[in-house]
């Protein structure tokens, strides 16, 4: 709640007065009425007496809420509030609007059968809004007598036609006032060429926060500066929307996030383009000329490094590569989310964040990093508060507590629905010892027995789909993302896997562990269709150990399989219980073996991808399969 008629209006409305004055130029030519305004350095009028505001009551049949009130003893009406509305009503020229515009019934046209109380509500304001405005640019004021708050103060809706967007809401009087003043300034701040940079107490006690911002930013303090940022860009302040959009950008927001004002600057450009042109990137519809709208201003070789870094991060080869010690943490952080490893790229990257070192004083923080496909799908919104509470940058202050990791370790997570309940059935493979470089060695033949390049399992999916050229209903080839599972293990997951036909299948388990032990896990235990099952197979030094299968109520088992994993223990009851063992089962997996897959690289990161041989054998003589031959 807001004690709006303790303001003080008179000295907001003088200082108002003398900064439009100031930012006139002296050959402008003007009218008789502003050129008075300028030289009394006033834009308002005599006050009006409690008798004209009571007068005024009793012709509109309402008491008019506070703060128009108390403005109105100070100046009955006002010139050039904003940049739009010319002739702002004092006493005598407030009026009902009553749809005069025509405005509420054209609105009721376009709302639907079904369309509620609020939106009707909104409809009916040009019937029983007060306007204000006496001269404008086709834009209305409005005061609602009906949207009123406990102190007894009236919203006040502005709309212009050219704005094409719905009325824009003003909590009260003193509110819309305040708005239009931080309208003025942001137009005077955008001068044209050659002409003298507007200047003012207001906009020197504006510059000088968003200074003490810009160093309480790097001292870990990002929500104080970020307050101070957001003021100074509603007065259009230079540099401010481009400082408060790196912290915005590593709050997880990319919408109108720009970087305004330093994203042509040649000495931020390498930290602030990629995070750019990769929002660009991320929407295909977009037209690459849009690009340059945002790059207004730069020099050739900007634009053109502009367009090369879009082409790195569409293609997936643009690398997050600073210089200096932080740039060698960075490094050795891409290795690590290279092989699955999110919370251990994280905790390198912000350790080693007292070691960044900023291109100028108007950058706040690492940022390019966003673009780099490896290093990306590190950030979250937690994330990036933990990174902008730490200091950096040469600045002092309380380093924050680590946030809890991304990844919850182990195997039970796979139990776990993921949105949209896609995640029904997956399969992977456990290699003890070996580098996950090596996985293809031992599954794959051929030219699947190279690693691709990092990529989403979406990505990869749709890019290997479209070089296919030959389609089997026989053939069952994975295609599998590998990293490291814990310590001494890698894994080979594959989250989106063909059909399980028992009777043809082939476990790689003996394969993978030519020379030392793999482990095979095949879970669909929760079906869209079909029936639930689950396989599991161990093999040592290349020979099969232990196995079972469950699948349609009945559990085959091969080898001495150890208590803990024991089929017994987990099926049994009735089959509609089955997806209810998933979970217990793969806890036990995850226990016997000391193995974890990394949840968040995954599901939202970008790992290597290779297709492995069939996991199902060849058709013998009389079983009948298709093949389809594409070019």
């Amino acid at each position: 709640m807001t004690d709006t008629t303790a303001f003080d209006w008179r000295s907001f409305l003088l200082k108002w007065s003398g900064e439009w004055a100031d930012s006139l130029p002296d050959d402008d030519t003007r009218s008789a009425d502003d050129e008075a305004a300028r030289q009394a350095r006033w834009l308002g009028f005599p006050p009006a007496s409690e008798e004209r505001i009571a007068a005024m009551e009793e012709r509109l049949g309402r008491r008019m809420p506070p703060s128009y009130r108390e403005f109105l003893k100070v100046s009955d009406g006002w010139r050039h509030a904003g940049g739009f509305v010319w002739l702002l009503s004092g006493t005598e020229d407030a009026r009902w609007h009553d749809n005069e515009s025509g405005l509420a019934d054209l609105t009721e046209e376009y709302l639907d059968e079904d369309a509620g109380p609020e939106e009707r509500r909104e409809a009916d304001l040009w019937r029983r809004g007060l306007q204000l405005d006496v001269e404008a640019d086709a834009t209305y004021v409005l005061l609602d007598p009906e949207d009123v708050d406990e102190d007894g103060e009236w919203a006040v809706y502005t709309w212009a036609s050219w704005r094409a967007a719905p009325p824009e809401r003003h909590a009260n009087f003193l509110a819309f006032m305040q708005d239009m003043h931080r309208e003025f300034h942001s137009l005077r701040a955008h001068r044209g060429d050659g002409e003298p940079e507007f200047a003012s107490d207001t906009t020197r006690e504006l510059d000088a926060r968003m200074e003490e911002a810009r160093l309480e930013a790097l001292r870990g303090d990002w929500e104080q500066a970020g307050r101070a940022l957001d003021e100074a860009k509603e007065y259009g302040r230079p540099r401010a929307a481009g400082l408060g959009d790196q912290i915005r950008r590593l709050l997880g927001e990319t919408s109108m996030v720009y970087f305004d004002g330093l994203v042509t600057d040649p000495r931020y450009a390498p930290e602030l383009l990629p995070p750019l042109v990769a929002e660009h990137a991320a929407h295909s519809y977009r037209d690459d000329s849009t690009l340059l709208f945002h790059l207004r201003g730069a020099d050739e070789d900007l634009v053109s490094l502009a367009y090369a870094t879009l082409d790195q991060v569409r293609n997936g080869t643009y690398r997050y590569a600073p210089a200096g010690p932080f740039g060698e943490a960075v490094e050795r952080a891409r290795e690590l989310a290279r092989w699955g490893d999110s919370d251990g790229a994280w905790r390198t990257l912000t350790d080693a964040l007292p070691l960044w070192e900023p291109l100028g004083p108007d950058h706040l923080a690492p940022l390019a990093w966003v673009a780099d496909p490896l290093l990306g799908p590190l950030l979250t919104p937690e994330r990036g508060r933990e990174l902008l509470s730490t200091p950096r940058g040469g600045q002092e202050g309380e380093a924050p507590r680590p946030g809890a990791g991304l990844d919850p370790g182990g195997l039970a997570w796979l139990a776990e629905p993921d949105p949209g309940n896609n995640r029904t059935s997956y399969r992977f493979v456990l290699v003890e010892g070996v580098e996950p470089e090596e996985l293809p060695g031992r599954l794959a033949d051929g030219d699947g027995a190279v690693l691709n390049e990092p990529m989403t399992l979406w990505e990869a999916r749709r890019g290997s789909l479209g070089s296919q050229q030959e389609f089997s209903s026989f053939d069952d080839r994975a295609l599998m993302a590998v990293g490291r599972a814990g310590a001494g293990w890698s894994f080979a997951f594959d989250g989106d896997p063909a059909p399980f036909d028992q009777r043809r299948f082939v476990s790689p388990a003996a394969a993978a562990g030519a020379g030392t032990r793999a482990v095979v896990v095949w879970s669909g235990l929760r079906p869209w269709h079909g029936e639930p099952f689950f396989h599991l197979s161990v093999a040592l030094d290349g020979v099969e150990q232990y196995a079972f299968t469950h699948a349609d109520g009945e559990t085959r088992r091969s080898g001495e399989i150890p208590r803990a994993l024991d089929p017994s223990r987990f099926f049994g009851g009735a089959p509609e219980d089955s997806a209810e063992v998933e979970r217990p089962l793969l806890e036990a997996v995850g226990q016997e073996f000391g193995v974890s897959l990394p949840r968040h690289a995954i599901v939202n990161g970008r790992l290597h991808t290779f297709t492995t041989r069939s996991w199902t054998r060849p058709p013998r003589d009389g079983e009948t399969y298709a093949v389809l031959r594409i070019g």
